[in-house]
């Protein structure tokens, strides 16, 4: 059996995974030792040369020669040892200068193993690939959290929606569901781009988690497409975002010549629709950070134009005050300009229209939540307040001036559920006028 059948796997493997020289020879030597091990009960004799090169190996085993007459002796512990030592009628026919007492060195032939050792070998050779491998791949990946990977979709499984990548090497990515953008679609040998979100062990396998959905994606993004940012010009303060549907990104520059959001937005929004397109058409809000909580706020709203506000800073919570066309636009489509606009913030924020007079008759529909309501029979779940509130009704009367259709289409309620708030609404005022 030539030696070159028995690690020419272990070669291509070399090639393919950029294995170092150095622990290439070290893995090669220790599988060997040990087949030595298990076939003459010790490798301290032995001498294992690997050639990664050539592709070839020798095994050297030195003895010492005594008297044929120890051959004899099979017993105590001057018995012959025949892995150790060498009879002197053996040791001349080696060479016919050898004497009692010399060093003879000769080479173990692969063909002198037997057949289940051969077997054994291979298999301890394989062995050790595997576990080469699975450490190469785990800790490639674990240096590279946070960092943007380019894969090709290899397998779609439809009931999951889990997404098989391979990268350039041919590892494994996994793309959860969860991680991608509920507008993706993707076929079978598409280039795909995301982060490694997260890389684990189970049961002993390296399994590589990407991530299309976090902010880290988009963050990176952004330092791809502005240089400013990659040279430390400008600096990414914070990401926050509805995957697929909205972001925001606040950005600050330490340079006064440098304007952070043309930087990231780029002549005509040339870098940022480069990253649009990327995210599925999800729509980016690039604002200039500011220490000034006021400003800060009031740019995190953006577009919606604000008359006041009321901040209290213990509780990190914010009272918006605006005009009635601007407070849907403060809110957004399902809530979502507000939702975002907090979360970049880091402050509870609560939008309420400027009326020039106020009702002092009028009620806030937080009265009517189950825990301010206790003593009454009736009362609005904080869930449905929550959907009013986020249409820009605060208050009972703003949406008793809403027609029941209107209502209906901008708070997405149920018929029930909407006839069963104007009912406890009108009772409330109808009590009040019995008082």
């Amino acid at each position: 059996m030539e030696p070159i059948n028995l690690i020419e796997t272990f070669l291509d493997f070399k090639d393919q995974k950029n294995i170092d020289r150095v622990t290439m020879m070290s893995v090669l030597e220790d599988v060997f030792r040990s087949v030595l091990k298990r076939e003459y009960g010790s490798d301290e004799n032995f001498a294992v040369i690997i050639n990664i090169d050539k592709g070839d190996f020798e095994i050297w085993r030195n003895r010492k020669v005594v008297d044929d007459s120890k051959a004899l002796i099979t017993e105590g512990d001057d018995k012959f040892d025949p892995n150790r030592e060498i009879t002197l009628s053996d040791a001349l026919k080696i060479d016919a200068d050898f004497a009692v007492g010399d060093e003879v060195t000769d080479e173990v032939k692969m063909r002198d193993f037997q057949r289940r050792t051969i077997l054994t070998l291979r298999q301890s050779l394989a062995s050790r690939i595997t576990e080469l491998e699975k450490d190469h791949v785990y800790n490639k990946y674990r240096d590279k959290i946070g960092d943007i990977v380019t894969g090709e979709v290899y397998q779609l499984w439809g009931s999951r929606r889990e997404i098989l990548v391979l990268d350039d090497e041919g590892n494994e990515l996994v793309l959860p569901k969860e991680q991608q953008i509920p507008t993706d679609k993707f076929r079978k040998g598409d280039t795909i781009r995301a982060i490694v979100f997260k890389v684990e062990l189970r049961n002993n396998n390296p399994l590589i988690i990407l991530s299309r959905t976090s902010p880290v994606f988009l963050h990176k993004l952004l330092e791809l497409e502005v240089p400013e940012i990659f040279d430390g010009l400008i600096t990414v303060k914070k990401v926050v975002r509805q995957p697929g549907e909205r972001a925001k990104i606040a950005v600050e520059s330490y340079d006064e010549r440098v304007d952070p959001v043309g930087a990231c937005v780029g002549m005509k929004g040339s870098r940022i629709h480069g990253i649009v397109r990327e995210l599925r058409n999800e729509n980016i809000d690039v604002v200039n950070f500011s220490s000034n909580t006021q400003l800060y706020i009031q740019r995190a709203l953006n577009p919606a134009k604000i008359h006041s506000m009321k901040i209290d800073e213990e509780t990190k919570h914010v009272d918006v005050f605006l005009k009635p066309e601007e407070v849907s636009m403060a809110i957004g489509k399902g809530g979502l300009n507000i939702k975002l606009a907090g979360q970049l913030t880091g402050y509870n924020i609560d939008v309420y229209r400027q009326n020039a007079q106020i009702d002092d008759e009028d009620v806030k529909l937080d009265d009517f939540s189950q825990a301010n309501r206790e003593v009454y029979n009736d009362y609005i779940d904080d869930w449905v307040i929550d959907r009013l509130k986020a249409i820009g009704c605060d208050y009972a009367k703003d949406v008793l001036k809403m027609k029941r259709d209107e209502l209906l289409r901008r708070s997405d309620l149920e018929e029930e559920t909407v006839d069963n708030i104007l009912k406890i609404l009108k009772s409330e005022f109808d009590k009040d006028k019995l008082d």
